[in-house]
């Protein structure tokens, strides 16, 4: 590929140039850049920038890649880079990544950029496009949706961290044949974010619930309920937190926290896990506090979630499954509409190499509610 300027979709790629020092040492300086492009240096100086316009990018350009600057229009100021590596020419393949500097955040600048380097790069005759990012950063998960790129999965210990630590990374493809975008969304955000009935609300799982949501599933009825019966370690629950988004944007699960409008704080949590989208077929988990317990909130928020499943996500059925001596769940249930439909024999593992029963529940879309 050669560096020619491309404009398009509002803003313009092109080549780094020393004039852009300043202002690329300031960007990757960031905190936000530095902790999710680990390959950076740290800390980044303007000597850093300098080697990156004389050396770094132009070894780019000639090992077959890319490394564009992205820059305003009109001003022609640095807004961001955008490049292409890990470049398979047999295969007509490449890795796609970018960066936004914090004076462009929340335009659009990266999605722009990622689009117009996508078709210039389809032009050169790529066929494939891959985009890997962490699960704990969904604003660039956002980014690979809007530019017309599908999940695909995950690349397990494919990212490097500072430390010399592995981490997945989630794949994103676009093909050059695929739409620019957006790409559909199996899972939908909320309507203003939430869904409410006045007395609970439901909203996103957050980094900020982790301490409410470990008291919540270390609860020895909680931890009962639980696939395998064993309580989780705080950081599981904090990454569980910090990857929910994550969840919600590559269509496996929609992770909810649980919110008492009375006291404005989390009462527990519930999740739709969309096991079969083929058939248009998910199921629902919920869990509660003590402490909000006795006043109908599992019931409301039961009712609020399936009426976002069949809603806004389309959604034929949804099922869930309790403890066959759990009978405060499936009242639950039962007042939420879902009919029982038969036992499971031996569904999940227990203690001591044990197998526990499940008493099936459902619920379809055209069911009184």
């Amino acid at each position: 590929m050669t560096p020619e300027i491309v404009d398009s979709h509002g803003v313009r790629l092109r080549p780094f140039r020393l004039d852009d020092v300043a202002d690329t040492a300031t960007a990757c300086a960031d905190p936000l850049a530095q902790r999710f492009i680990s390959g950076m240096p740290d800390p980044y100086t303007e000597q850093s920038a300098r080697w990156w316009i004389t050396e770094g990018a132009p070894a780019a350009w000639a090992t077959g890649g890319a490394a564009y600057a992205i820059a305003d229009p009109a001003s022609d100021r640095l807004l961001g880079g955008a490049g292409l590596s890990n470049v398979q020419r047999a295969r007509a393949q490449a890795e796609i990544g970018y960066w936004v500097a914090p004076w462009a955040r929340g335009r659009g600048v990266a999605t722009a950029a990622t689009r117009a380097l996508s078709a210039r790069a389809f032009a050169d005759g790529v066929a494939r496009l891959e985009l890997l990012t962490p699960a704990e950063n969904p604003a660039s998960q956002r980014v690979a949706l809007a530019a017309g790129f599908r999940h695909e999965g995950v690349r397990r210990s494919a990212g490097l961290a500072r430390d010399g630590g592995r981490y997945d990374l989630t794949a994103w493809v676009r093909l050059a044949e695929d739409p620019a975008g957006p790409a559909p969304r199996p899972l939908p955000d909320l309507p203003d974010g939430r869904l409410t009935d006045g007395v609970v609300t439901l909203r996103r799982l957050a980094p900020e619930d982790t301490d409410a949501l470990y008291r919540l599933h270390t609860l020895p009825e909680v931890v009962a309920s639980r696939v395998r019966q064993v309580p989780p370690t705080r950081a599981a629950i904090a990454r569980r937190c910090a990857i929910a988004e994550s969840g919600w944007l590559t269509g496996g699960s929609a992770d909810f926290a649980l919110l008492d409008e009375a006291t404005g704080t989390l009462a527990g949590g519930c999740a739709l896990s969309y096991d079969e989208p083929a058939t248009g077929q998910a199921m629902i988990g919920y869990s509660l506090l003590p402490e909000a317990r006795g006043r109908g909130l599992t019931t409301r928020a039961v009712c609020l979630l399936a009426g976002w499943a069949f809603g806004e996500v389309g959604l034929a059925r949804l099922w869930a499954g309790t403890a066959p001596d759990n009978v405060a769940s499936q009242r639950v249930l039962e007042r939420a509409g879902f009919r029982r439909e038969g036992l499971m024999r031996g569904r999940l593992p227990g203690r001591d190499d044990a197998r526990l029963d499940t008493v099936l529940y459902a619920l379809l879309a055209d069911d009184p509610r």
